[in-house]
């Protein structure tokens, strides 16, 4: 089944602003700056035309590289004192890509917060961070109007049909996954079951399933094959 073809990521459209060389020195200029830029200071800086600095500035505010604030910079204040100037700055947002897509901030805060729960209430801290994973899945499934393909596309598994299953192509954990298999697997196994649970999604069930090149995870039609516990015996599921 082919899918529409969606707009790209908001950090990736930023980042690709930045391709664009002019665009990218006017960057670089005014984050190194102090203080925020004007139009005339970054254009005599750079040697470019006022007009070309203003539609690289505004390029890059839109993309929200840069924030925009404005200032009168004769100190005067009251009538007579004139237009407050455009100003730019290095935008307040965190601005962060990569490819293929991770999510390790999310594994994270995860794990803190399972880490946290356990000092607290002596519950063992795989056995918290399963439930927080479990609840995650479903929070995301519950932000979702779409289906469950579309769902892991959105969060970076990039999802492949494979028969009647879906095998996951990327992990957005990976690198963590290589170093704490065991841990950060088992969270990923039940960051999906909630999500199949929070879409109501009954024709699938989530199987740790390693395989080169994918992700832990594979989803296994529901219904007339094992179950993902039968499925750790069979040869070359282990």
């Amino acid at each position: 089944m082919d899918h529409p073809k969606e707009a790209p990521h908001p950090d990736v459209s930023a980042v690709a602003a930045l391709d664009e060389p002019t665009r990218r020195r006017l960057y670089d200029h005014v984050v190194r700056q102090p203080g925020p830029v004007s139009r005339d200071e970054a254009a005599e800086a750079l040697g470019l035309a006022r007009k070309t600095a203003a539609f690289h500035l505004d390029r890059l505010a839109d993309e929200s590289l840069l924030d925009v604030v404005y200032e009168r910079r004769s100190g005067r204040t009251g009538p007579g004192a004139g237009r407050p100037a455009k100003l730019y700055k290095r935008s307040s947002k965190q601005v962060t890509v990569s490819l293929p897509e991770r999510h390790y901030e999310l594994a994270g805060r995860l794990l803190a917060q399972a880490l946290e729960e356990s000092e607290a209430t002596g519950e063992p801290v795989r056995t918290v961070l399963h439930r927080k994973a479990h609840n995650l899945g479903a929070q995301l499934a519950g932000q979702t109007n779409t289906g469950v393909f579309d769902l892991l596309e959105d969060n970076g598994f990039e999802p492949r049909h494979d028969g009647d299953a879906i095998v996951l192509g990327n992990c957005p954990f990976h690198t963590l996954a290589r170093e704490h298999t065991q841990t950060v697997c088992g969270m990923n196994l039940h960051l999906l079951r909630g999500a199949l649970e929070g879409l109501g999604e009954a024709g699938y069930q989530a199987c740790l399933a390693p395989t080169p090149g994918h992700c832990c995870v594979r989803l296994e039609p529901a219904l007339g094959t094992p179950s993902c516990q039968e499925k750790r015996h069979l040869p070359g599921r282990q």
